[in-house]
């Protein structure tokens, strides 16, 4: 029962958090954005060890790219990973893009696979080209076209009007699977779709 209690009043808290602390991640991004790292680290770091998810990426962000601290991959992993375990989408792609680039890490796709997938079940767009490039070339993974023009159609619907290159995939495979491979990924994306109907209605 104490269990049940304490991860009660732990989501409770997040709750809390993610409310307190929203408008401060906005106030250090947007120093974060105009160069002043060492504003954005003193309003993100007090948040981040509260456990606010987003300030937790910040500071990961900031150790990751050197920005305003020694550039430590150890350090933006840390806060990587605090904060993906809280289902923050972006941090799962970063985590993603270190285990397959080897930055901090040993190298794997697998690893980075694993991170993709979360993220692009999280609605991250640059995650869902990742593995659907991963899926369109058998990179860790059997080959599966279908895979791959499922998340590239996903991709291309949400991606933002600054394009990411989502469209073009989606087409170039679009045009050389077979219609009934097609017609199986039309029907996964609506599935997934339907399955995401109130986190993309909280994502806008």
């Amino acid at each position: 029962m104490r269990k049940h209690i304490t991860l009660i009043s732990f989501m409770f808290l997040l709750a809390i958090s993610s409310f307190v602390y929203g408008d401060d991640y906005q106030t250090g991004r947007n120093a974060y954005d105009v160069g002043d790292f060492e504003k954005a680290m003193a309003i993100w770091q007090p948040a981040a060890e509260s456990g606010d998810a987003d300030s937790q990426f910040g500071m990961a962000l900031l150790s990751a790219n050197g920005f305003g601290v020694p550039l430590d991959d150890a350090e933006a992993l840390k806060w990587y990973t605090l904060a993906a375990d809280q289902n923050h989408g972006q941090a799962q792609c970063n985590i993603a893009v270190m285990h397959a680039n080897g930055w901090g890490v040993p190298m794997s796709e697998t690893e980075a696979m694993k991170w993709y997938l979360l993220a692009a079940d999280n609605g991250i767009v640059d995650a869902q080209i990742n593995l659907g490039t991963m899926y369109q070339n058998g990179f860790s993974i059997e080959k599966n076209e279908v895979e791959a023009l499922k998340w590239f159609t996903i991709a291309a619907r949400l991606e933002g009007a600054e394009g990411t290159g989502a469209k073009d995939k989606h087409e170039y495979l679009a045009e050389r699977v077979s219609a009934e491979d097609h017609a199986a990924a039309d029907a996964l994306v609506d599935t997934w779709f339907e399955d995401h109907q109130t986190m993309l209605a909280n994502q806008r």
